[in-house]
């Protein structure tokens, strides 16, 4: 089982080693399943997509802030001998991405942010629920309800619920407390990388002004409105995402990984 600085990672090797290497960050209650096969195993790219500590099969019991789970990933990276990486980030793992933007610019190629926005309030009642073990199952499904477009299959947001509902209710409780206290809104300008926004129409979590304002304080981000999805868009559209992803990444100047 793959292990660097205590954090479990799937790796997907390219043949091409002069590519950049694409790090796949989860969202709140999440780990590296999150993201479809289309995105893990994108045709080309080496990609390692990371269970954040107490998350999947990483140990601990994760954190209270974005900025401690950026040293994680920075961490991830010295372990490998990674020296510089494209950052593929969805909600909190977006929050994660920008902090490692702003915090470690020499080491960010660029940004792919899905379900994203410069902060990120909780919902009291999410908050309240997922720490009160009489309410966290039912508000891991009032969760997931928001989660998907009302087009997403059923079979698709139940197996999105029985995932997040293995979470340490704690685990699960510090990502949250971690997202509403993020707030980037004043050095978001800062970041000079090459940057996709990727955003569901449907998104309910993070909206789409959200992802505008990323797009309108990020001089080099393009957003992208994806149709018939929500914030787990790509969930619901793996291969509209793996494809905007995969020209994102074929766009960008050829880079030494290592």
């Amino acid at each position: 089982m793959p292990i660097a600085a205590g954090l479990y990672y799937f790796v997907h090797e390219a043949d091409d080693t002069t590519r950049p290497p694409l790090i796949l960050i989860h969202g709140a209650g999440g780990f590296h399943l999150s993201w479809p096969p289309q995105v893990r195993r994108l045709a080309g790219e080496r990609i390692y997509a990371v269970d954040l500590p107490g998350h999947g099969k990483s140990e601990g019991m994760g954190r209270q802030s974005i900025e401690e789970y950026a040293g994680d990933m920075a961490a991830f990276m010295d372990a490998l001998g990674i020296h510089r990486a494209v950052f593929a980030g969805h909600s909190m793992g977006s929050a994660i991405a920008i902090t490692l933007a702003l915090r470690y610019p020499m080491q960010v190629l660029g940004l792919i942010l899905i379900g994203s926005g410069a902060k990120m309030r909780v919902s009291p009642a999410f908050l309240e629920g997922v720490s009160n073990a009489h309410t966290f199952a039912s508000t891991i499904q009032m969760i997931n309800d928001c989660s998907f477009g009302p087009k997403a299959s059923p079979r698709l947001k139940e197996l999105a619920t029985q995932r997040m509902g293995q979470s340490h209710p704690s685990v699960l409780y510090n990502d949250y407390l971690a997202c509403n206290a993020f707030n980037a809104v004043d050095q978001i300008e800062k970041i000079k990388v090459p940057t996709l926004i990727l955003c569901g129409m449907e998104d309910k979590m993070i909206p789409l002004k959200y992802s505008k304002s990323l797009r309108d304080s990020i001089g080099s981000a393009q957003l992208i409105v994806v149709e018939d999805a929500g914030h787990m868009l790509m969930l619901e559209q793996p291969d509209v995402t793996a494809n905007l992803i995969s020209r994102f990444m074929k766009d960008l100047a050829p880079h030494a990984g290592r």
